[in-house]
């Protein structure tokens, strides 16, 4: 098994983990192929292979993030524009940890599992978002939002050949069902069991309270443009908060559902429903 390793930037926390990892790696014979930002919190060791975090998927059969789910939305970007099909196993060094759902404690029983072909693993949908000078793929969700001192947007949303409706708001989310309980979930949209073939469009703070969040079809393409009398606002748009950029005048957005899903590893005593009750409360009194 040849074994990426990618921490959140500057994750001191991770060393002692590290360490006993090089260990792990070297008795059981796995190639290790470490991110730079992974080898910079390591403990000091000789003839490891080192590569810029953008080039972790190129030669891997599993990739391993110590971090929090920003970490792993970045590396899922990694693999996504890549086009390769390399799983990820998350272990929870952040705060939530909700895509990172795999604990320090069970690192090396997932490991050990990953080695002898006994890992599960969820295929979850990405979006594909294109502009006129753009592409670049999400796995929790693309958003449209108006910038810091910019008043209302204005955008109209056309499903497939449909047009839907002008949304005045401070903005749009187009989600995945993965993506329907990060940001979403704080717009008052809905959550989505993650095996669903399904968009979700949520605006944010609509000045209407008839605009409500809406679920399509996955394989239906979305497309967003700034409304005519937008009145110059300037419109930002961002891909899992990871990248992003100021739209142009008559810019306009096309989603679809992206030509490959993303696979991560699942931890193994626990299912979705269980997951969304240890981290989101959901369902408590």
């Amino acid at each position: 098994m040849r074994l990426g390793i990618v921490t959140k930037f500057e994750l001191t926390a991770a060393s002692a983990t590290l360490a006993e990892l090089d260990l792990w790696l070297h008795e059981h014979a796995v190639t290790a192929i470490w991110s730079a930002d992974a080898a910079a919190v390591a403990p000091p060791a000789t003839g490891r292979r080192i590569v810029a975090r953008k080039q972790i998927a190129d030669d891997v059969d599993l990739v391993l993030v110590l971090g929090g789910d920003g970490t792993l939305l970045a590396v899922a970007d990694i693999i996504g524009q890549s086009g390769r099909d390399v799983p990820i196993l998350g272990v929870n060094f952040g705060a939530l940890g909700f895509l990172t759902e795999i604990t320090r404690p069970e690192l090396f029983s997932a490991l050990d599992a990953a080695l002898h072909g006994r890992i599960e693993h969820d295929e979850r949908m990405m979006l594909c978002g294109r502009t006129s000078s753009a592409s670049r793929v999400a796995l929790n969700d693309i958003v449209l939002t108006r910038t810091a001192l910019s008043r209302m947007v204005d955008l109209d949303v056309t499903v497939g050949d449909q047009f839907v409706t002008s949304v005045r708001s401070d903005g749009l989310i187009i989600a995945t069902p993965t993506g329907s309980t990060a940001y979403n979930l704080s717009a008052g949209g809905p959550v989505v069991h993650p095996a669903m073939d399904a968009i979700v469009l949520t605006p944010i703070a609509p000045h209407t309270l008839t605009h409500r969040p809406i679920v399509i079809p996955a394989e239906r393409e979305v497309r967003v443009r700034a409304a005519a009398g937008n009145g110059g606002a300037e419109i930002y748009l961002t891909f899992d908060g990871q990248h992003g950029f100021a739209l142009g005048e008559g810019d306009e957005v096309r989603i679809t559902r992206a030509a490959k899903p993303i696979r991560l590893v699942r931890a193994a005593n626990r299912n979705y429903f269980e997951v969304l009750r240890e981290k989101l409360k959901w369902g408590e009194r």
